[in-house]
């Protein structure tokens, strides 16, 4: 079983759905069609009970607003004229990559980048009293790995210049944190906030924070919200929306090692999650992952998020495919498709009890994937973090044990 943890909410008190659990590689065909219907429930005393019910019920208000978004202004995107034929041609495409053995078929080896450009960052949010900020640019060579895309894909110019944010010590290069963020959720700010950064910082890591394709500075200029091309442009722009950020990430840790860093460990949240989990299946360098409240299924979390659910389901009626299809055509990005390359004990999860925008069981379904590797219960939701100074010093504890 798992390792124990400083939580109010053991393990053992999480009640899984009554599914088995999928094995032998095609967890696409083997998860329940109902998988996201099927309840949570944890075994808690009363007042844990109400943190978790509480938070919860928050999370449907909240979620429902921004699944309300994505519905007016994403799904459409799978909508274009022709992109629903394209995409069906294309499922067999992305499906096939998913079922050889290897993810270096897909994630290949970024080319060489020669030239990083540094500059003050246009708003200091954090100013390190032993060291710098700076914002890290290079100009992305990543090349779609559909060619029908490549041309597209493209054409969106301010998507081609990866970004992040890097805070360092003036005696380093340190033990690094690279973290990424979820979707929407691009502002360093937020981040550097609601995931205590500055305390890691402090704690003698350097840190640097990712930014996601599509999302900040590297969206269209049309863009209504930060993130809205990640999902509007069809499967296929998904697929290669995922190759990109592993790509762009992977060129970051050649950075930082190649500037002398020998420890690198990765932790994102939500999409930055399910980010981060499949950089754990091809970088067998990093030191260790991190995932807090993950996503590991993304149709699955679109039909659970009213009213998006219900455009999907009209999509696909329309094109005669079901969930397993989009499951098996998304697979190639999908932590659960692949063994993580990091020891069961530098793998930590953190899941939130009361999360309903990814829910207890996405997190349980890599927790198994994963061997039942350490993992750390909040009473929470997707936003509110209670209990955080616990996972906080869970997690540094957990970067003590592993020699980080």
């Amino acid at each position: 079983m798992s390792s124990a943890v400083t939580s109010r909410i053991a393990n053992e008190c999480y009640e899984p759905p009554p599914v088995e659990f999928p094995t032998g590689g095609r967890w696409w065909e083997q998860l329940p069609e109902n998988y996201y219907r099927l309840p949570d429930e944890f075994r808690v005393d009363g007042r844990t009970r109400a943190m978790i019910e509480g938070t919860a019920l928050a999370d449907l208000g909240v979620r429902t607003g921004l699944a309300s978004l994505v519905a007016t202004s994403a799904v459409p995107g799978f909508l274009v004229p022709g992109r629903m034929r394209e995409d069906l041609e294309d499922r067999d495409f992305y499906a096939g990559f998913a079922e050889r053995s290897s993810p270096h078929d897909f994630f290949t080896e970024p080319a060489r980048v020669t030239e990083f450009r540094e500059k003050p960052p246009e708003w200091y949010h954090f100013v390190p009293e032993d060291g710098e900020s700076v914002s890290l640019t290079f100009e992305s060579p990543f090349e779609p790995v559909n060619p029908r895309l490549r041309e597209r894909y493209l054409s969106h110019r301010r998507n081609r210049v990866a970004r992040a944010q890097y805070w360092r010590h003036n005696d380093g290069p340190r033990p690094t944190l690279v973290v990424v963020h979820g979707f929407v959720a691009d502002p360093y700010w937020v981040n550097t906030r609601f995931l205590a950064l500055p305390w890691f910082y402090k704690q003698g890591y350097d840190v640097l924070l990712y930014t996601m394709p599509f999302h900040g500075r590297r969206q269209d200029p049309w863009s209504l919200f930060s993130g809205q091309g990640f999902f509007s442009g069809g499967i296929g722009h998904i697929n290669e929306c995922f190759a990109q950020a592993i790509h762009d990430l992977r060129v970051f840790l050649r950075y930082l090692r190649e500037r002398g860093a020998a420890r690198i460990g990765a932790t994102g949240i939500s999409l930055g999650g399910y980010t981060v989990s499949l950089l754990s299946c091809i970088e067998e360098d990093l030191s260790f992952v991190a995932p807090n409240v993950p996503v590991v299924s993304l149709f699955d979390l679109v039909m659970s998020w009213f009213p998006v659910n219900l455009q999907m389901r009209g999509l696909m009626r329309a094109g005669g495919i079901s969930l397993t299809d989009l499951r098996h055509a998304t697979a190639v990005h999908s932590p659960l498709t692949w063994s993580s390359r990091l020891p069961r004990q530098r793998r930590m999860i953190i899941g939130g009890a009361g999360d309903r925008f990814a829910p207890p069981s996405q997190t349980w379904l890599l927790w198994r994937h994963w061997q039942e590797c350490r993992l750390h219960w909040f009473p929470g939701n997707h936003l509110v973090h209670l209990d955080q100074g616990r996972y906080l010093r869970e997690m540094r504890a957990f970067m003590d044990e592993i020699g980080f």
